[in-house]
């Protein structure tokens, strides 16, 4: 039996995760403990989710309430499971900057210490697995915003005799920089996965992901920005906006266009990889501009203020240059632009937000 062990299964990347597996008829063990409601309050668990899973999915979907730093528990999992594993899906995370400062330790032990223990784990019961990492663009820290950028009316931008107008490729430095503590503890994760694929021979891979999105965001004030940026303009919230003139620009891939390239790499994975990932050129967005595509598909004017102070290891300008995936795989593509993850969000959401 081939299975899928998700982290962080519940959530955004993880539910997708679950989903696209389960549809092609895997069996898929699902860790998630909604470590999220600890992190950022109610209005973020992850339980919903989790149910809708457990109900469409029953005769597929394994469950475990477990958190990742649990090394006995992790070990009983891997134990049972043992080499029917055959692709390991790791989002589980603490993803705030603002969080993790708040709580260096418990951010530190569930990004890095976490991610250990299910690689060590990995590499005792099933070493030929596939293991794929949600990383993050936090890794290169505030490297990015030393670019030549340029104001526009409602954006930042590059111009287009850079190296980097199609994106931000693997070859940016995440030495010598800002990163937040978040920042920090990915990096040492990042790292880790891809020692273990060098050290150990084992098929990992690293997607450092600009802003992923979509229906199954439970996105809070601290995370998930087109989520709650959508959230708040569909149930009448106020909205802060944090530095930069509301002109940072970010590229947002949506959930299922993410997964859909673990699934190519699964299917030909390769040793210790490392992928920039996002919605690049094709799927970018300013904060005003996020904001106004919001207003015309709620038909309400968003309740919006503007902070001075930008948070801190925020990036000004961040579009992924996904061009290295694409060359090793050359079938997959990008499928939702802006407008479409944000229509999305939308007519999945009214029930819940409304």
């Amino acid at each position: 039996m081939n299975s899928i062990l998700v982290t962080g299964s519940a959530g955004l990347i993880g539910s997708e995760a679950v989903r696209f597996f389960c549809d092609r008829g895997f069996t898929v063990i699902g860790i998630d403990n909604n470590m999220r409601q600890v992190f950022f309050g109610e209005d973020a668990s992850t339980e919903w989710n989790r149910d809708r899973l457990l109900s469409d999915y029953s005769d597929l979907y394994i469950h475990h309430n477990v958190d990742i730093r649990d090394r006995d528990a992790i070990e009983q999992i891997f134990s049972t499971y043992n080499t029917d594993v055959s692709l390991i899906v790791h989002t589980a995370a603490q993803p705030s900057h603002d969080w993790a400062a708040r709580d260096p330790y418990t951010d530190f032990s569930v990004n890095a210490n976490g991610t250990l223990v299910l690689l060590e784990n990995a590499r005792q019961y099933c070493p030929n697995t596939v293991f794929i990492f949600c990383s993050t663009n936090k890794v290169y820290g505030d490297n990015p915003n030393f670019l030549p950028l340029f104001e526009q009316e409602k954006r930042w931008e590059i111009s287009e005799s850079h190296p980097y107008h199609p994106g931000i490729d693997e070859t940016m430095s995440i030495d010598n920089c800002k990163h937040s503590l978040f920042g920090a503890s990915k990096v040492a994760a990042d790292v880790l996965v891809q020692e273990y694929g060098r050290y150990f021979e084992m098929k990992t891979a690293v997607f450092r992901g600009g802003c992923l999105t979509g229906p199954s965001h439970s996105g809070t004030q601290l995370h998930g920005f087109l989520s709650y940026l959508m959230k708040c303009a569909m149930a009448g919230k106020s909205y802060q906006v944090f530095g930069y003139q509301g002109k940072q620009v970010r590229d947002n891939i949506h959930s299922y266009d993410l997964v859909n390239a673990f699934y190519h790499f699964y299917k030909s994975p390769r040793v210790a990889e490392v992928y920039n990932i996002g919605g690049g050129r094709f799927s970018n967005c300013s904060m005003l501009e996020a904001i106004q595509q919001c207003e015309e598909i709620t038909e309400k004017k968003l309740n919006w203020t503007y902070v001075e102070n930008n948070r801190i290891g925020d990036h000004i300008w961040w579009i992924s240059d996904i061009q290295k995936f694409k060359n090793h795989y050359s079938n997959w593509q990008l499928t939702y632009s802006i407008p479409d993850i944000l229509k999305e969000i939308f007519s999945q959401n009214v029930e819940r937000w409304i």
